[in-house]
Formats: C-alpha cells, structure tokens, sequence
C-alpha cells in the first residue's frame, strides 16, 4: 500500500496532473486507510479519480465498482486502460466467452478495477464469485440512486445492503454528485456505512452562470436561435423534456443553419452513442437530448446548457446545468420556462401510484417551481437546497443579482416596434418638461455575452488539426476520440506547442503511458502543422456559431 507522500507522484504518473483538486487527496488517503467514506462532489469536481488512484496503487487487490449505465462503464474502462491501469467490466454487452475471460482474470486479481451493474452484482452466483477476488473495497457511484428521497431513485440500488452483509470487513464508498443532508443520510443508512469519513464539496459553482426567463411558445424558437448563435466557441447542451421536442428541435435547428444531433431513450443504442460521440469530438457542437443524456459525461468546454422546460427537480436541474463550465471557464446555465411547463410536471406526477412516492415528487416539484418564480439569487436557492449556508447574499453570476445575456432579450418584431415607437412618442408628449433628458427609467442595456477566452489564446487551426489527429487515432483503436485525448489536454497542447517528449509532459493530461503511447505521433503532428499542413477543409469552416469542427 502506498504512503500518502506517493499520491502527488502517482497523481501525475498515470494522470499527467500537476496538483489535486480540492478534497481529492483527503478522498483517496481515507480509502487508502481502508475507511468507508461517502463523497458528495459537484459534476466535474473530479470522482472518479478519488477512487481509481488508490486502486491503481493497491497492485494485488482490485476495486469493485457498482456502476448505473454500460456506456459509462465501457467509457471508464477505456479510459483507464489509455492510462496504464487494467480494468474490466462485465455486463450483458459482452458475448459469453468474454465474460467468462473476464471473470477469470478477476480471479487471478488481474484488475485494479472492476465494473458491474447493480443488478449483476447481487446476483447469488456473482456474490460467489466476488469472494475468489482479493477485493480492496467497494464504490458506489451514483449513490444517490439508493435513496428513496433522491431524484433517481432505483429498487435495484437497496439490494446493495447486501454487500455490507456478505462482504463485512470490506470498505463501502459511497460517491455522488447531488444529494441532500436526508439523501446523504439515508445513502449511508441504506448502505450501511460504519462511521464514514464524509466529504461534501461546496455546491457553489462560481464560473457557471445561472438565467431563468419565462418566456412565451411562440417566441422560444427565435430565442433559441439567438442563443445558439450567441456561442461561438465550445459546446451547448439543449434539453427538451420530451421524445418528441428532442426530435422537433434538433429538425428546428438543423433547418436553419445550426447542425445538432438529437439523443433520446427512443434511439437504437448504435445511432445514440455515435451521436454522442459526434458531439463529444467536436463534429457536431449543439445536442439536443432528454434527461437521458449527460450521466458520466465528461466535457470541458460547454459553454452554455440550455432547458427548455422545466426540469423535474431541482437536484436534476443542478446535474445537468453542471455539465458546463467544467473547464473553469465562465459558462451559462439557461431555464427557458413556460406555463405550461407545470401542467406537464403535475400531469406526471398524478400518475405516480405510490402515495408516499408522489409525495416526494409534489415536494421537489414545488422546488424547481420556487426556483424559476423565485426572486432569490440562484446560486444562493442552490446552496440551501443542499444543505450549504454560505455568507454571501449576492453572487453577481445570476439573472437576479444583476447578470443579463442580449440574446436574452424578448425577439422585436417590426409590428412590435412600431407599437412601441407611437407608445413613446405618446408618453413623451403628456411628460413633464425635462423627463425625456433622463430616458425611461425602465430600459436596460443589453449585455453582450461574455466569451471565455484563456489567458493564452488558442491556434485555431492547429486546434482543428490535432482534432483531426484525434479523431483518426480513435478511430484506429474503436474508441470515442475523448478517450485518447480530453478537451483541455487538447487546448493546453495547443498553447504549449511541445518540442520533446520531456516538454509533452508538462502538458495537461499527459502522464507516463499516454506520452510513451502518444508522444512520438503528436510532435510528428505538430512539426507537420508548422511545415504548413491544415485540417481538412479548414479554409472553408462556417463562423459565428455554425461550425461543426472537423472531426
């Protein structure tokens, strides 16, 4: 077992990271030390690493992690298998023969991690086989799920008592995005957590921007279009609360100008992960998708996520919202809300038969309601929802403490304009004398949108070059292009611009085996992009907000 003087050493070794996040290190020492431990850290905040270090480390014994979806198993394994750290999964997407293959190199501790559902691993034959594993300790990520009080709640997610019972001397992690005081309670009731080590990061995202707006059926469309054009570097996220608006807008956009692929519960699994993938590799830079997008997603440059009704609580609109900004850079967070909006909810809920479960639903229904009508700062309804009290009243980063987006502003049409031209003349013809030297007390000067731009600028055309790389590099291997190269590795090499291996690893990202993997082939990349050489089609890219990248 490591001493926890190795960790910043191990943290850059396999991750190419210079320093941890703030509770990091403090969540991979209690695991370490071999402690049940429940983590509640904001999307981005950088979970997954707390549990994968210490099991990278401990090279004799695997971790066991319980893990909701299979895509975001496949993804994590792929992942950690770029950075030197064997790791399998077993689901129902493997043929039988890899199955049994993986549950006999598990036997032999090949793993330093293992995936499985939560259906899987209460299984009696599965418990059987965990106990021929030499198992360090068992994660539950989106622990939340456990919880009846939670936003996401799954029956399955309660059969995980048994692992406190069948397994007892074996640590339990609980890991979780957005949980309140009683949710993250009952996760360690439910679980069974003997005296944990708690870590509850801060939920105050200062770099996002919170803006709420009701807004009208007819004008929504057009205030879409504006937004959408108002972002003209980075990614979007636009939720729809149906199947149906997913589809309708993704057609809505696509018909005038802005590519964007739809993504639903409906699609076939092949036509929903290449969309996500199109999106993720910068092909496409708008999606549209329903609540089942975004769990597991780990994008940098979102600028700006998009809702389009009124989500189902205020726990889901706090998770999908935080899947921007996760670069550090300033970011929107937009609630574009109609009347009908709670209509819909409440028709929903009226359909829940259980009458202590449609009780909770009429509880976090009457919060995301309190926050769209509020007069509240945003951040601050955020932060009390869970459970956090900070000193300030104001944040200056919300619609109401004084922030405001020009695209925001309600669509004038010529008609409209004109109404409101005679109307000001009228009313400067009855005021008193002097009143139209101090203009309408009213009227607000729209801001324009504040673009993030690094404090080194970026190449763009060497950008679109290395997403190029990139893409064929994935390609080449059957993986999504982030698992070879996140986002802002991609804009951190930009900016440095390597010369030697030993530079390469000095950029973000960048540990021992994705340079020794990589290395030769990105400074080969770069001096034929200084020799000249450009991306694809990259004279001819579309601007302002209608680009679709080159990957």
């Amino acid at each position: 077992m490591a001493s926890l003087p190795d960790l910043p050493a191990a943290l850059q070794r396999y991750w190419g990271y210079a320093s941890f996040r703030p509770l990091q290190e403090s969540i991979v020492g209690s695991l370490l030390a071999g402690r049940d431990t429940c983590v509640v850290m904001p999307t981005g905040g950088g979970k997954s690493l707390c549990y994968q270090l210490p099991a990278a480390l401990q090279t004799e014994k695997t971790a066991v992690v319980v893990s909701p979806l299979i895509a975001l198993m496949q993804d994590q394994v792929a992942q950690l298998e770029q950075i030197g750290i064997p790791a399998g999964l077993l689901n129902s997407s493997l043929p039988l023969p890899a199955q049994s293959e993986v549950m006999r190199r598990a036997r032999q501790g090949r793993y330093r991690l293992l995936y499985l559902s939560p259906e899987r691993l209460v299984r009696a034959e599965t418990i059987a086989w965990l106990r021929q594993i030499p198992i360090a300790y068992f994660v539950i990520d989106e622990a939340h799920c456990i919880s009846q009080w939670g936003h996401e709640f799954r029956p399955e997610y309660r059969q995980l008592r048994a692992l406190r019972d069948q397994f007892p001397v074996l640590p339990i992690a609980a890991f979780t995005a957005s949980a309140t005081q009683r949710v993250r309670h009952d996760i360690m009731e439910q679980l069974g957590l003997r005296d944990p080590r708690k870590f509850i990061a801060s939920f105050h995202r200062a770099n996002l921007r919170y803006l709420v707006k009701q807004c009208e059926p007819r004008t929504q469309p057009e205030l879409l279009l504006r937004g959408l054009r108002s972002y003209p570097e980075g990614n979007v996220i636009v939720y729809a609360p149906t199947i149906k608006r997913v589809e309708e807008t993704a057609d809505f956009l696509e018909g005038h100008g802005i590519p964007a692929v739809p993504y639903h519960g409906q699609m076939d699994s092949r036509t929903r992960r290449r969309n996500q993938e199109r999106w993720m590799a910068d092909e496409v830079r708008v999606l549209v998708g329903t609540i089942a997008f975004g769990l597991g997603i780990n994008k940098a440059a979102v600028r700006a996520v998009i809702h389009l009704a009124l989500p189902q609580s205020l726990e889901h609109y706090y998770q999908e919202a935080g899947r921007a900004g996760r670069d550090g850079l300033p970011a929107d967070c937009v609630l574009l809300w109609q009347k009908q909006d709670r209509s819909l909810l409440t028709f929903f809920l009226r359909k829940i038969e259980d009458r202590e479960e449609q009780n909770r639903a009429w509880d976090r229904y009457r919060d995301i309601v309190g926050y769209a009508e509020s007069g509240i700062c945003r951040h601050l309804q955020i932060c009390s929802h869970f459970g956090e009290n900070p000193k300030w009243n104001t944040c200056r980063a919300c619609d109401v403490c004084g922030t405001s987006l020009g695209w925001l502003a309600e669509p004038v049409r010529p008609e409209r304009e004109a109404r409101r031209s005679r109307g000001a003349e009228r009313a400067a013809a009855r005021a008193p004398a002097g009143a139209s030297e101090r203009g309408p007390a009213t009227r607000q000067r729209p801001l324009p949108v504040a673009a993030a731009q690094p404090s080194v600028p970026v190449d763009s055309g060497l950008r679109d070059y290395l997403r190029e790389w990139r893409r064929a590099a994935a390609q080449k291997q059957g993986v999504p292009a982030f698992v070879v190269l996140h986002d802002t590795s991609l804009d951190d090499l930009c900016r440095r611009q390597p010369a030697t291996l030993a530079d390469l690893r000095g950029v973000f990202g960048f540990g021992e085996i994705k340079t020794a993997r990589y290395g030769n082939d990105i400074l080969v990349a770069l001096a034929t992009y200084r020799r000249g050489a450009r991306a694809a089609g990259a004279s001819s890219r579309p601007v302002h907000g209608h680009g679709t990248g080159n990957e």
